[in-house]
């Protein structure tokens, strides 16, 4: 028996009572909101309808209801209608089953959701479902944050289905693909150095947003910013999702490895006016999005048709709800924003001075342990790299990416701006008055082509998304070295293996966190695709289908047996920046502190005279640690270089070579008491490469 009172506003969602479940949902200028309770996710009509009317059941703009005898695994949705009084930019087709923004679980049925959801009348057959959830269901055990100190942090960048849905991922064939599947490949993750994972977008998104026989697969459209992404689950079941990507954290977690969330709080998959209404869109429309004041029409900061109002306050509370749910409820240890410059703008798309969600974040002390990481530019043109607003935030360094790839193309004038990226970019981020870990490094990421295709194609080839080859960077810095693709010629393959490791070395022996995309570190390729968001549908598969077979862009795990010399370089050299690396921040300096104590100087091919001229494409630094000094070499002429090494001096043994990237296997890299002397005043760098160098100090006298 089904009893029905007024219930209450403590929390917006579904929250399960002793004896039931009270919802509540925010609806601004809603005449009557209907509850609809469903027993199976396609069903045509609800099994029971509850209305809602102003009374009991209304304070101010929320409407609540707690129904006794419903409880976790149930399926509901909202069907709201306007009132008069609404605003004329607030959307609702009044049909529409809507899910609840707060829902921390999304049930799909198959078939062509998006659609049904465009198009004007009812979806409830094809419409998805918000399911009701119990909280305290998993056993957490002991699980901890490992809190990994900042200048130990090897960031990994991940997208879950790729990462292990090939059949050579060695993973069981029923878990490949998914947030289980991630799990086997924990002891892969140990080996190589990793201490951080960054996981692509994991809340439900709608992979139907895609051209014609294509589906999604990068998850930058969200249907929810609460509910883990069924197409990662062993089942359709949310409840099944839910504890999964649980099991998930809680052993990487005690493996000592983190879990950052790439969250797109940006736009949502709503769309343009002619995209789907899911949720947002029928609620309060003019809350939720930015929108024109003089036409309604939707302000698209973003590229995606939509940009979300985060700085309105019931915006605001929901992204803030959204993030303290991943960290508390989901052990989730930080989050990368997507666009981050959209959480500066306001109402009307103005950047702000003191954006209000951006403090919020920051000051919230749920969210106090986590890391937080911002994409500091959005699709309009706002680029806050150095500027972003906040105490806390750490930023990919876009300017890392661009000059380090730069350099070793060959471009002038990039010598000096390189050794600004080696040391955090002091240029960039010193008026900060923040940490050097401040500076995210990376030289690829999922926007963008595979290290590997960066030397092997000068041009993007893009025609399986279906756009014509027209999406993508088309500005990207890439090059083929001659020939566009792979390569039979012995000479030109081993000069692009030289710098897939001298620009990875780089990236790893750079002040900063360093962040790898996986697969780099074995020479994925994408096939020259640098924005491979989407991929084809098999023959006579409808949308929705399942499950979803391999595609051309999974990590094939048989790369990793053709380019086995480059991994062991990363492994080893991730190896090298925890043994040895001399750019420990242990006391938390800022980065101007940090840039002082540090004794560093910087060499040309002769000592103490770098070259710093607009033709330059070399440069050297050494580096006197507390128990070593290092000697760096980077030569990106067309040329060998002979660079004079610093004299012996009483303080310091000889040189050894831990490094050379111009050199085969296993002497491109070697352990530090396994490394070879080097004795002579000089050393030739081979074009393209990188060499360190270390020498003892000897131990001071009594």
């Amino acid at each position: 028996m089904i009893e029905i009172t007024h219930g209450d506003t403590t929390t917006l969602g579904a929250r399960c009572t002793r004896d039931g479940t009270n919802f509540c949902l925010l609806a601004r200028s809603a005449s009557d909101v209907d509850l609809l309770l469903f027993d199976r996710v396609d069903d045509a009509e609800p099994a029971r309808t509850i209305p809602l009317r102003d009374g009991g059941h209304r304070t101010r703009n929320y409407w609540h209801v707690h129904v006794a005898g419903v409880g976790p695994g149930q399926l509901y949705g909202w069907r709201v209608r306007r009132g008069p009084d609404a605003p004329v930019d607030d959307r609702a087709d009044q049909e529409k089953v809507l899910l609840d923004p707060y829902a921390p679980g999304v049930a799909l049925p198959r078939g062509p959701v998006r659609e049904a959801a465009r198009r004007p009348g009812r979806n409830d057959a094809l419409a998805p479902k918000s399911v009701v959830v119990q909280e305290d269901d998993f056993d957490w055990g002991d699980d901890e944050p490992p809190e990994v100190p900042l200048d130990r942090m090897v960031i990994y960048e991940l997208h879950v289905g790729r990462f292990t849905r090939h059949p050579s991922s060695g993973v069981p064939a029923e878990l490949r693909g998914t947030w289980l599947g991630v799990t086997h490949k924990i002891p892969y993750l140990l080996d190589l150095g990793i201490t951080t994972v960054e996981l692509m977008p994991c809340f439900q998104f709608d992979e139907q947003q895609a051209p014609a026989g294509r589906r999604n697969v990068w998850g930058y459209d969200p249907m929810s910013f609460f509910a883990p992404h069924l197409g990662y689950a062993t089942s359709p079941d949310p409840r099944v999702a839910r504890a999964e990507f649980r099991t998930m954290v809680r052993e990487l977690h005690r493996a000592g490895i983190e879990v950052l969330l790439d969250v797109v709080y940006n736009h949502t998959a709503e769309g343009g006016a002619d995209g789907p209404t899911y949720s947002w869109r029928g609620l309060a429309n003019s809350l939720y999005y930015t929108l024109d004041e003089g036409t309604g029409a939707y302000a698209d900061f973003t590229g995606c048709g939509n940009t979300i109002n985060a700085n309105e306050s019931v915006t605001r509370r929901m992204i803030l709800d959204s993030l303290r749910h991943w960290a508390r409820d989901m052990h989730v240890d930080g989050f990368r924003f997507d666009l981050a410059s959209i959480l500066s703008r306001d109402r009307r798309g103005r950047v702000l001075r003191n954006p209000p969600v951006l403090w919020d974040i920051e000051t919230d002390p749920i969210l106090a342990r986590t890391k937080l990481v911002a994409e500091a530019w959005d699709a309009a043109g706002l680029y806050q790299v150095g500027s972003f607003e906040g105490d806390f935030w750490h930023e990919w360094n876009g300017k890392f990416r661009d000059d380090v790839r730069a350099f070793f193309r060959g471009d002038r004038g990039v010598a000096g701006r390189v050794a600004m990226r080696i040391l955090a970019s002091p240029d960039v981020y010193e008026a900060e008055a923040r940490e050097p870990e401040q500076s995210v490094n990376f030289v690829t990421c999922h926007d963008g082509m595979t290290l590997n295709d960066v030397v092997t194609y000068a041009d993007k080839h893009n025609e399986p998304n279906g756009q014509a080859n027209v999406d993508g960077n088309n500005d990207e810095v890439r090059w083929n070295g001659g020939v566009e693709g792979p390569t039979a010629d012995p000479e030109l393959e081993g000069r692009r293996n030289r710098l897939v490791k001298s620009m990875l070395a780089v990236d790893l022996l750079a002040v900063g966190i360093p962040m790898l995309a996986m697969g780099d570190e074995f020479r994925r390729t994408q096939h020259g695709n640098n924005n491979p968001w989407c991929e084809t549908l098999p023959e006579d598969s409808p949308p929705g289908a399942e499950p979803h077979p391999p595609g051309p862009y999974d990590v094939d795990w048989t790369t990793l047996a053709r380019h086995r010399d480059v991994h062991r370089f990363v492994r080893e050299l991730i190896a090298l920046r925890h043994q040895l690396w001399p750019f420990e921040n242990r006391h938390r300096l800022t980065l101007t502190e940090f840039l002082r104590r540090t004794r560093i100087r910087w060499h040309g091919i002769a000592l103490d005279k770098p070259d710093w001229s607009e033709p330059s494409h070399s440069l050297a630094f050494g580096v006197e640690g507390d128990t070593w000094e290092l000697y760096t070499i980077l030569n990106a002429w067309s040329e060998q270089l002979e660079f004079e090494l610093p004299r012996i001096h009483r303080n310091f043994g000889v040189w050894r070579r831990l490094l050379d990237t111009a050199l085969d296997a296993p002497e491109d890299i070697r352990p530090l008491d396994d490394a070879r002397t080097v004795r002579s005043a000089s050393y030739v760098a081979e074009p393209g490469a990188v060499v360190m160098l270390a020498r003892p100090r000897a131990p001071a006298r009594r």
